[in-house]
């Protein structure tokens, strides 16, 4: 497997452009008579062009998706509805496809109509923007940020079984507003794979679990998250190096995700290995991205195994303390603060003098190990800073 630039647009005959204005943008896809699935929050309010996106994804065909950033329309109503199928209708009218093969999706402030003297001039100039360019694809990232301060795309090219090229590529958003309850973001996944939309809907839901559903910025489930797949086919048939690759695009995407968090001046990536299902290894490692208390330690570089312990603890997942060993890690840097339920790294310790200059870094790995099984699962995170609550405090919901 290597990576390759060029987004989703690293799949040929995928077309992709962006198109912004103020604090509002567009992106367009395009790849036509792509079969497709995707998945969608978990939140009981459902932004009004999930709906819509929902209805056309239901025979798993898909030739386009058109997505806005600056305003979620939700919480909008019948009209909000309608000003999904507007935007539906317009990239339909402007690339003849039938409406019912476009999806469509919204981030940004809840609960305001979307200005739709905005959102279509932007619709249609990205129309007639579009191409298959690493630029193209940038442009289309770029566009549907929000608090974001990077744009986020990755793309790879592998080997199937059969010696067959496939490549896979995406894009997302993400900075707040972040829980794991399925992929808590905007991503638009691109590939060339021949799979069934049965095929694509298994794929993606299990590389979404094992990535993309375990980063936390804040621990809020947006209203309005959706990833998506598109395959057009042009590559071979569907097999597990294939899922190997799409799982390695998700994480990278989550890991990008999670380093631009609101305010954040820390990665966290967390590993719980060791358990006796995947499920308790996800558990406990959501638990500690999501720990507000942990969090705040993060940011205060203090390796404070207490808050650690206690966010495993109440997870959910099946432990014994007697057996939990925790590993701090960073760059050439490791060092064991627990082991087997006996803390290392004391006052006037070596070991607590290696935790606090990791804590320092910018990328902390925190790995937990149960010691129960043989069950992996890697969740990512950040720090909780005075920036977070600041870009919150000024930021209507």
């Amino acid at each position: 497997m290597k990576i390759i630039p060029g987004g989703i647009c690293a799949v040929k005959g995928v077309l992709a452009a962006g198109s912004c204005v103020d604090e509002y943008g567009v992106a367009v896809i395009l790849s036509p008579g792509s079969n497709a699935s995707a998945v969608y929050t978990s939140n009981k309010i459902i932004a009004a062009p999930l709906i819509i996106s929902q209805e056309s994804l239901r025979d798993g065909q898909l030739s386009a998706i058109v997505a806005n950033s600056g305003n979620a329309n939700c919480f909008t109503g019948e009209e909000g509805l309608e000003d999904a199928r507007q935007m539906v209708g317009t990239v339909s009218e402007g690339l003849n496809l039938n409406p019912s093969d476009i999806a469509v999706a919204s981030t940004g402030i809840i609960g305001r109509k979307l200005p739709m003297d905005i959102i279509t001039p932007l619709v249609n100039c990205a129309i007639k923007k579009l191409e298959n360019s690493v630029k193209a694809s940038k442009n289309a990232a770029e566009a549907i940020m929000t608090t974001d301060t990077v744009p986020k795309e990755f793309a790879v090219e592998t080997l199937l079984k059969t010696g067959e090229k496939v490549r896979i590529g995406g894009i997302a958003k993400g900075s707040g507003m972040i829980a794991p309850n399925m992929g808590t973001l905007l991503s638009f996944i691109t590939t060339d794979i021949k799979a069934s939309p049965q095929e694509l809907k298994i794929a993606l839901k299990e590389a979404v679990d094992k990535t993309l559903n375990l980063v936390v910025i804040d621990g809020d489930v947006s209203t309005n998250d959706i990833v998506i797949i598109m395959a057009n086919g042009r590559s071979g048939r569907i097999d597990e190096n294939f899922q190997e690759a799409l799982e390695y695009v998700c994480s990278n995407l989550a890991r990008m995700i999670a380093k631009d968090g609101e305010g954040a001046t820390k990665l966290m990536e967390v590993e719980v290995k060791g358990a006796k299902t995947f499920d308790n290894a996800k558990k406990a490692a959501k638990s500690i991205v999501t720990s507000p208390l942990f969090k705040s330690a993060l940011f205060g570089s203090d390796p404070n195994w207490g808050r650690i312990m206690a966010a495993v603890g109440y997870s959910g997942a099946e432990i014994d303390e007697k057996l939990i060993t925790v590993t701090l890690e960073s760059g050439d840097k490791q060092v064991k603060i627990v082991e087997t339920g006996v803390v290392i790294a004391f006052e006037g310790s070596e070991e607590l003098e290696i935790a606090e200059k990791i804590m320092k870094q910018n990328e902390i790995k925190i790995i937990v190990d149960l010691a129960l099984g043989e069950c992996n699962a890697k969740a990512y995170g950040c720090d909780l800073s005075y920036e977070y609550v600041r870009i919150n405090a000024e930021y209507s919901s």
